[in-house]
């Protein structure tokens, strides 16, 4: 089975309140993805996105984290172990996450396991993520499970965090499961 990311953005969907005519225009983005559309061992990569500080600084505000790891300069670059202030890991997850991110009209999130901080990112780095299916299950007569996990790199190509994302997803036809 082929990967599915050719099909990003070609899904058709009504919505309340839209002229039929506009429903017949695909919705950019959002995928009419179900349980059966999620081939285990199906791989997605982003785009790459370097880290400013200004972004870096306003994350740290809005979730109050003024660790003096990612907010105070003067103390990462004199006293900290890394010798320059870190991208709070909050924001690493956030971003890593949103690259591969789509909006699938038909999964759920579940939950997050094996959340991990592998190596430090810092202001000024670029980051990359490679999402890949790992496994599926069913939940119930209505649902599937499905286990993504989550890959995320800086420069070329080091490890910087990793997770997995529990899903469920709306069983295509669930009067056959």
């Amino acid at each position: 089975m082929g990967s599915y990311v050719a099909d990003i953005g070609t899904h058709k969907r009504a919505l309340a309140g839209l002229p039929d005519e506009h429903a017949e225009v695909p919705v950019w983005n959002a995928e009419n993805w179900y349980f059966e559309d999620f081939p285990v061992g199906d791989k997605i990569r982003s785009v790459r996105r370097t880290i400013s500080e200004g972004e870096a600084m306003l994350f740290n505000s809005l979730v109050m984290d003024h660790h003096p790891y990612v907010s105070d300069e003067t103390f990462a670059t004199e006293e900290s172990v890394f010798g320059k202030r870190l991208v709070a890991g909050a924001m690493v997850f956030s971003y890593g996450l949103g690259l591969v991110a789509t909006n699938c009209l038909n999964s759920f999130s579940y939950g997050y396991d094996r959340l991990r901080f592998i190596k430090p990112v810092f202001i000024g780095d670029t980051i990359y993520t490679i999402r890949e299916n790992l496994a599926k299950e069913p939940k119930d007569e209505k649902m599937g499970k499905v286990r993504v996990s989550y890959s995320v790199y800086k420069g070329e190509g080091e490890l910087v965090l990793y997770c997995e994302h529990l899903m469920t997803a709306l069983l295509r036809d669930a009067e056959k499961a």
